[in-house]
């Protein structure tokens, strides 16, 4: 206990009774006062004028009794230990004293325990007054992230129409641009070039701004996925990217059982590694190609995507999965591509890994598992 004397409101109508109760207490070395009532009208106007740290209540007092000075406690709002010091009860009484709210009782007849019971108890309602000050915090903590989030949800809604919208607009007043500039010799294509070149830059930042952003804000949406059809779009998605058509694309698939994952987080993987390949490609090389090699069994799906690019130098690559991060000179994007291949992988519970060698090529694996107990149990996925 500290210093400060303990402030005790006894609900007792034998004054000697209370003398026991307090010798039991100095014997223990506990410092406190008391203030004795005895009445239902004494007891309310305590509650109010004297700021108790503990309630001591007999059972039965005349015409008052200790479930309803309970009730007035709770009823007032206060929330300090009541403990019952009472004569002999049976069992079941104690177990109801106990549901209607009571810490503890102490018999008269075992005083001893009475200082421990205090104790226990005051040390209780500081821990239920914390864990209520800590879920309060949280409760707080909760609402400023539904706002955060709300005001991610306008951002990507700003991104996707507000942004990308006239983007593409200025592309479309650039090509008008290029077709006029035809009649004069083309004088100005090469700046015309320039000028795609960035826009283009600039809205493969904000589509992957937009994947990182659905991938982290929205639940997995997990369906049968036809992984020949995702695969084919992501081929045909960037067929017209600079140097798609010097890459060999070969594609296996190998599905005992069908796969059920979230369609639109696969595609975004093999968007972004396919675009890897595709840019990374080794020019001195006769021959580039990327491999497909994907397997289904009913626990998880493996996939390999294997590359003869450039390659990467064994002290970047355990870098390659960080945000913002770009391995060579030849990368031109903002350095996300990769951080949202593995932060998608890992919506998905999956895990991926990287090997390259400089010179030779890359080749990532990663695995997910196979989601179809979860789809038929219709579980709300995170």
């Amino acid at each position: 206990m500290n210093d400060k004397p303990l402030r005790i409101l006894v609900l007792e109508d034998v004054e000697d009774d209370v003398g026991l109760i307090e010798r039991v207490l100095q014997k223990e070395g506990i410092t406190f006062e008391t203030n004795r009532v005895d009445s239902r009208q004494e007891f309310v106007d305590a509650l109010r004028t004297y700021e108790a740290d503990v309630i001591l209540s007999d059972h039965r007092l005349p015409q008052f009794n200790s479930f309803d000075a309970l009730k007035l406690c709770r009823r007032a709002g206060v929330q300090i230990p009541f403990i019952l010091v009472t004569g002999s009860v049976s069992e079941e009484f104690a177990v109801s004293c106990l549901k209607q709210g009571a810490d503890d009782y102490v018999l008269k007849s075992n005083l001893i325990r009475l200082p421990a019971a205090i104790v226990n108890s005051l040390k209780q309602k500081a821990l239920e007054k914390e864990r209520k000050r800590s879920d309060g915090e949280l409760r707080k903590q909760n609402e400023e992230l539904v706002k955060i989030n709300k005001e991610l949800d306008s951002f990507v809604y700003s991104v996707s129409h507000n942004l990308r919208a006239p983007l593409m607009s200025v592309l479309g007043l650039l090509n008008l641009a290029k077709m006029n500039d035809q009649q004069r010799d083309n004088i100005f294509d090469h700046y015309f070039n320039m000028m795609e070149h960035s826009i283009q830059k600039l809205d493969d930042t904000l589509k992957e701004i937009l994947d990182y952003s659905r991938n982290a804000r929205n639940n997995l949406n997990v369906k049968k996925v036809n992984l020949a059809e995702i695969v084919s779009d992501s081929v045909e998605r960037l067929q017209y990217m600079e140097g798609s058509d010097q890459i060999i694309k070969e594609i296996k698939i190998d599905e005992t059982i069908p796969l059920y994952a979230d369609g639109y987080r696969l595609s975004v993987i093999f968007n972004n590694l396919l675009s890897n390949a595709i840019k990374y490609r080794d020019l001195q090389k006769d021959e580039s190609f990327v491999r497909f090699l994907i397997t289904v069994d009913e626990r998880k799906a493996t996939f390999h995507f294997h590359d003869n690019g450039i390659g990467i130098t064994a002290d970047l690559l355990p870098r390659v999965f960080d945000m913002f991060f770009r391995a060579t000179d030849r990368s031109e994007g903002a350095g996300l591509g990769l951080y949202i291949v593995k932060e998608t992988v890992e919506k998905l519970r999956g895990q991926i890994t990287v090997q390259s060698t400089f010179g030779e090529g890359t080749m990532f694996k990663f695995e997910i598992p196979n989601m179809k107990l979860a789809e038929e149990l219709g579980e709300d996925m995170v």
